[in-house]
């Protein structure tokens, strides 16, 4: 994309209920962010990213869109439009009164300053609604991202905000861009232990959730910001992304947990400590199932039973393949009930016992019939 005009033509191409929000809007409004990124990159919608120099809810207000949440504090709220979620912010300058924390707000400042306090080049372009031939790109980001390059904007950003580096390997993975030199110094020197653990662990939650989640821990890794320890490892990680690539195993547990279960097990940062709530309550290691054999169906379910599905999946990408036909083995159930043995004059625990045994019965190919597993159940009485 070169001309301004082919901007405009893909602009209202990929996103025509901007029209509507350009006509409606009483102050200057543009689009920013990932949305110019992959417009221009010819990778069609993206989520609709609005800033406007003046209120947000003005805007909602001239759409006549209902907020469906709202953030005072940096002067942001989303709407529906059109069955779009729309992301619509006040322009705003930001300053951190120490590395890590939550940045001080400055609402209504112009456009260009707005862009200034953003992570990536890439991401610190905007169209004017009002001028869509326009593209304002203060950075080069157009040029960055024609190279395939992920540079930030100043030699502060990942002190000012350390999750930007976990951002950084999320885009550096997803778009397979080249990291800058200098800005790969400055990411070796980010300290995410300033970062209050449920940030940092909703980061890495967000890396988790891409196709390319495992390449960009390997980044954050490779940067020294994250490490591996107890078990966790790259190889493991990767077959938990292939496994998790479809049915069955993709509905066992959550793809993202596992992962990063897989590849961190309890996370710990390079500086400091510490570690996501999720990593830390779903990691287990992949043995002892992973190194059990089963002899007989039975046995197999017996094993799982009561293990945390994340336990499960990396057990079964660490190698244990039982756990595919544990898959159907543990659907199995009998046709009696425990009516059928009070019936017969069991009770109390023994029905329970009764009820077990049959069960291992059939699931070892030893109770084929309804009257096999009666038999088999009333046997245990004593």
């Amino acid at each position: 994309m070169t001309s301004g005009d082919q901007l405009a033509e893909a602009l209202a191409a990929a996103y025509p209920e901007l029209a509507e929000v350009a006509a409606a809007a009483p102050d200057p409004v543009y689009l920013v962010g990932g949305a110019v990124r992959d417009l221009l990159s010819g990778r069609g919608r993206a989520d609709i990213d609005l800033v406007v120099e003046g209120d947000p809810g003005a805007l909602a207000r001239a759409l006549g869109a209902e907020p469906l949440a709202a953030h005072s504090r940096f002067g942001t709220l989303k709407v529906d439009l059109d069955g779009h979620e729309v992301d619509i912010a006040a322009t705003r300058r930001e300053s951190y009164v120490r590395p890590g924390a939550l940045p001080t707000v400055e609402l209504g400042a112009p456009i260009r300053t707005d862009l200034a306090r953003r992570d990536f080049t890439v991401n610190a372009m905007a169209v004017d609604l009002a001028e869509p031939r326009e593209l304002i790109d203060p950075y080069d980001g157009r040029a960055d991202l024609g190279a395939g390059v992920l540079r930030a904007i100043h030699g502060a950003s990942f002190r000012d905000d350390p999750t930007r580096a976990i951002r950084a390997a999320r885009y550096a993975a997803r778009f397979r861009f080249e990291v800058e030199p200098g800005t790969r110094e400055l990411l070796r020197a980010a300290d995410l232990s300033t970062v209050t653990p449920e940030r940092r662990g909703g980061e890495l939650r967000k890396l988790a959730e891409e196709g390319t989640a495992v390449p960009a821990l390997e980044l954050l890794v490779g940067w020294g910001l994250i490490e591996l320890r107890g078990g966790g490892s790259f190889a493991l990680a990767h077959e938990v992304d292939r496994l998790m690539a479809g049915p069955p195993w993709s509905e066992e547990a959550d793809r993202a947990e596992a992962i990063l279960a897989a590849a961190l097990g309890p996370v710990r940062l390079a500086e400091g400590g510490g570690g996501t709530a999720a990593a830390r309550s779903s990691w287990r290691p992949p043995t002892p199932l992973a190194d059990t054999r089963p002899s007989r169906p039975s046995e197999a379910v017996r094993l799982a039973r009561g293990h945390d599905p994340i336990e499960v999946v990396l057990a079964r990408a660490a190698g244990a393949e039982w756990l595919d036909d544990w898959l159907h083995w543990r659907e199995v159930s009998l046709d009696i009930t425990g009516a059928d043995l009070t019936a017969a004059g069991l009770s109390g625990p023994a029905v329970g016992e009764a009820l077990e045994a049959a069960l291992t019965a059939k699931l070892d190919g030893e109770a084929p019939t309804r009257a096999d597993e009666l038999r088999l159940a009333l046997a245990q009485r004593r």
